[in-house]
């Protein structure tokens, strides 16, 4: 039987669902949760498959664990999906930007600046209302809508007095008028699978279902397609969530999410997500 790994630090629906699907599959997926997990860094990759299979899927919560496991697990030969390279790419909010940017996808406009000072420049030149996003994270968290000088000053100091040399990068866009939801787009190599529309909950601008936002199904047009496609290649490919915005300019592309939680959009859309993942783990094992 073939196996496969899922590397995971919390099993939620999604992996369950994973695990269901391989079983359906005749796969042997083996899940490892990395908490308890060491690895040499001069480990042979014939002993790694057997404990992982040489095609492992990495789905930690935490960003910064599952990079360094993906690491260590690429170095040892052991294909990982996503890589590291796509994961490092979408773990950070500004260089997502610059790879969409540089492969010719509309983003929203969006500065970054490095210091009190030069965030303040940065929000006059841009306008209000204004957005600050932290460059890692995920859910929402520690998006900021400003919408005057003095909410953003309030914001910006208290960012300085954490200390977190991330919290102080700052990557601020504009606040782009768009329906009350985005676009959340599921790519898997080169394939387009399904889209979901994202509405804000209640008293809330943001989309996020972990927020409690809501899905239903959207149609994939060949525009939308083609977008997501095109920001897919540009981060590097693989599994991933490409989340959209309906803008008076056209769609513009906000982030790309490596690693996918689907079952908003698997609930709103029926299309099983899980084995079309597991297929496609099945495709890059026999390269």
């Amino acid at each position: 039987m073939s196996k496969i790994g899922l590397v995971c630090d919390r099993v939620r629906w999604d992996e369950k669902a994973l695990v269901r699907a391989a079983s359906r599959a005749g796969l042997d997926l083996n899940l490892v949760d990395p908490k308890t997990l060491f690895i040499s860094t001069d480990e042979e990759a014939s002993r790694l498959e057997e404990q992982y299979g040489n095609v492992v899927l990495q789905r930690c919560v935490s960003h910064f664990r599952g990079l360094h496991v993906t690491a260590v697990l690429e170095n040892s030969g052991l294909e990982v999906i996503n890589s590291f390279t796509v994961s490092s790419v979408c773990g950070n909010k500004l260089f997502t930007t610059l790879a969409l940017t540089k492969a010719g996808v509309s983003v929203p406009k969006t500065l970054v600046a490095f210091t009190e000072e030069g965030v303040s420049k940065a929000l006059e030149e841009l306008g209000y209302p204004a957005v600050i996003k932290p460059v890692v994270g995920s859910w929402g968290r520690l998006i900021a809508l400003v919408r005057d000088k003095e909410s953003a000053q309030a914001i910006i100091e208290s960012r300085e007095q954490m200390g977190n040399a991330l919290l102080q990068i700052y990557y601020v866009q504009e606040y782009v008028q768009r329906p009350p939801r985005d676009i959340r787009v599921l790519v898997i190599g080169n394939e387009v699978v399904a889209a979901s529309y994202r509405y804000s909950p209640k008293d809330d601008w943001r989309t996020n279902v972990a927020r409690g936002g809501t899905s239903e199904a959207c149609p994939v047009t060949e525009e939308l397609g083609d977008i997501a496609l095109k920001a897919a290649k540009a981060v590097g490919g693989g599994v991933l969530a490409v989340d959209c915005m309906e803008s008076p300019r056209g769609i513009l592309v906000h982030e790309v999410n490596s690693t996918v939680e689907f079952r908003g959009l698997y609930s709103a859309t029926k299309i099983d997500i899980p084995e079309r993942i597991i297929n496609y783990a099945v495709k890059v094992m026999r390269k």
